[in-house]
């Protein structure tokens, strides 16, 4: 029987971040980071198929699930995260770990692999090989749109009911399914003061960044990866069979190969969660 988890309280730059960890003695350490306005719920159907041994730890990102958000005036950036993972790794005392991404999540442990080599072990990438960076000529209407969004107050849209906010999410991921839309909801939302519910994430997560980076600087990053890479994606998910697939898959050197289809959508670990976790399990062992 798995130990339960626990909730941590950690701090990262004077921001409170939010964390779940089961087994802290265990090994070894596996860090779980959600993708974009998601949270670390996120794994849920997986845990109980993860080796019992393991410390898992799972992280909200700042601005998303149970973490603080920016104070008034400041505005989220990418860089943000890599400091969420380096103050989670700091909190819970270790010196390096195995990085579980999804989307976001894999983004973010990628380039914490290119910047900190000696702190991250394997990196398991699900639906996640990087940010569609473009060529460098994107970077002004980059700046552009970054202070569009600056000029629009933040929304935070109220839902009747748990459903209703699941509802929205399956609106904006058609493939998720609606078992697992409802466990994001019913764990990403909040009671709002005036009645109904919110999601809990910081709707200025939803501007665009000011800076980012183009094609050649990813590729840059991908290739300074040290550690092992494994890559799981499913069969209906985001990242296309094309050319640009190839090359990012060819810019990380250490990427074990083959990558494994399962069936599913952009979150195919809440769809085969069995599945998702014994490549997991065999990969990290």
């Amino acid at each position: 029987m798995p130990a339960p988890f626990e909730s941590r309280t950690l701090a990262a730059e004077g921001l409170s971040l939010h964390l779940r960890q089961r087994h802290a003695v265990g090994s070894p350490a596996v860090l779980f980071l959600h993708g974009w306005l998601d949270h670390s719920h996120s794994f849920d159907p997986l845990l109980d198929s993860l080796p019992a041994h393991w410390h898992v730890a799972l992280l909200d990102f700042r601005g998303m699930g149970r973490s603080g958000h920016a104070p008034p005036g400041a505005s989220y950036q990418f860089g943000d995260h890599l400091l969420d993972v380096e103050a989670a790794l700091d909190g819970l005392g270790l010196e390096s770990a195995h990085l579980v991404g999804h989307s976001l999540g894999g983004i973010v442990a990628l380039a914490h692999a290119a910047a900190r080599p000696t702190r991250v072990k394997s990196v398991s990438l699900i639906e996640s090989l990087g940010p569609r960076g473009g060529p460098a000529e994107g970077a002004v209407g980059r700046l552009r749109g970054f202070l569009d969004d600056a000029r629009r107050p933040p929304n935070r849209k109220r839902y009747p009911t748990v459903e209703a906010a699941a509802a929205r999410l399956r609106e904006n991921t058609p493939s998720l399914p609606e078992s697992a839309a409802l466990l994001l909801a019913r764990h990403g939302t909040q009671p709002h003061p005036e009645g109904g519910l919110t999601f809990t994430f910081d709707p200025r997560q939803r501007r665009r960044f000011g800076h980012g980076f183009d094609e050649a600087q990813w590729l840059a990053i991908e290739a300074a990866v040290t550690c092992p890479v494994q890559l799981i994606r499913g069969s209906e998910g985001l990242l296309p069979d094309s050319a640009w697939l190839d090359s990012r898959m060819a810019a990380l050197r250490t990427l074990v190969p083959p990558s494994l289809v399962l069936p599913g959508g952009h979150h195919v670990h809440m769809e085969q969660p069995e599945a998702t976790a014994r490549a997991l399990a065999a990969f990290i062992a």
